[in-house]
């Protein structure tokens, strides 16, 4: 944890210290930095419109999320003070049944966590298929890893009733890293050992697919 703190810590504005003008510590620059161009970037507000997501009043998002993650072996440690400075920094909204909220393939810099309902995550197959890979119940969070590493979407998820979520952008995320490095460096450490088992999960049930 210490050594997450510190590259936080370490992530100020190229501005404040005379470097190059893009720091390529920050999520929010990481996709240009790695050469991917902006129009191709879907941001959560693009995606909200497209899918007729509506806005969530902040007080029962935050209560919802405080209710999912105090029970997680993992988020609950961030603690009640913890959860609750989290508000400021996610974006809450319902989005209607039968939407990909998350595509395959696409470059999106935003993760969102589902607060009710239920979601369908597939991995669209290159004959037209799609494999079923899981469904997200509420608590579980979806799309961090391409908000981590910048990457292309591993799979498509599909609202299969109408949902309640919280979505952390890119942009927050650096604001979180500025203004709560210590609230930033649990919430990255605690999101990188859930993809890790997640992974790990979705790997052994591919290998079944193919034996």
């Amino acid at each position: 944890m210490k050594g997450i703190l510190g590259l936080i810590r370490q992530a100020t504005p190229a501005s404040a210290v005379g470097d190059s003008p893009a720091d390529t510590f920050f999520f929010s620059t990481a996709f240009a930095d790695q050469g991917i161009d902006a129009s191709s970037m879907v941001p959560w507000e693009a995606r909200a419109n497209e899918v007729g997501a509506r806005r969530l009043t902040a007080g029962r998002g935050i209560k919802l999320l405080e209710e999912l993650w105090s029970g997680d072996n993992f988020m609950a440690r961030l603690g009640p003070d913890g959860l609750q400075r989290l508000e400021k920094f996610f974006d809450f909204a319902s989005l209607p049944a039968n939407r990909d909220v998350i595509r395959q393939d696409e470059h999106g810099n935003f993760m969102l966590v589902l607060l009710s309902g239920s979601i369908a995550v597939d991995r669209e197959q290159p004959w037209g298929d799609r494999l079923h890979l899981t469904e997200a119940r509420p608590g579980d969070i979806l799309g961090e890893m391409s908000l981590l590493d910048s990457g292309l979407r591993f799979s498509v998820c599909t609202s299969l009733t109408d949902c309640e979520i919280a979505v952390l952008g890119a942009q927050a995320l650096d604001e979180m890293m500025q203004a709560d490095p210590a609230l930033a460096a649990c919430l990255i450490a605690l999101l990188a050992r859930k993809l890790s088992r997640r992974m790990r999960a979705v790997s052994a049930r591919l290998s079944e697919k193919q034996s």
